[in-house]
């Protein structure tokens, strides 16, 4: 896994930390219902952090929805695995 997406998860962690601002884009008590939507139906789409544009963004929503980091690495590594199999398969002419 990428040094850049465990970043994004620590980067995610901290943005929290800020959420007693008024500048912050989200109200607390609405944090804490995100947060607890994501860990019912969210955690899965780390499986999408592979794309391109959006996983990065993904990868970040997660430190800030507080995923921990032992599923973080395990969902983002099948992911990327997948990810680079699958170019193998159709580089070396596989189906």
């Amino acid at each position: 896994m990428s040094w850049a997406l465990s970043s994004n998860w620590l980067l995610g962690r901290y943005l929290e930390r800020w959420r007693a601002y008024r500048w912050f884009p989200v109200r607390s008590d609405q944090l804490e219902k995100a947060q607890a939507r994501y860990h019912r139906y969210g955690r899965w789409s780390l499986l999408l952090s592979w794309v391109p544009v959006i996983g990065d963004p993904l990868t970040v929503l997660a430190g800030v929805m507080r995923e921990p980091l032992w599923s973080f690495v395990l969902i983002v590594a099948v992911a990327k695995a997948g990810r680079y199999i699958f170019i193998a398969a159709l580089t070396l002419g596989l189906r």
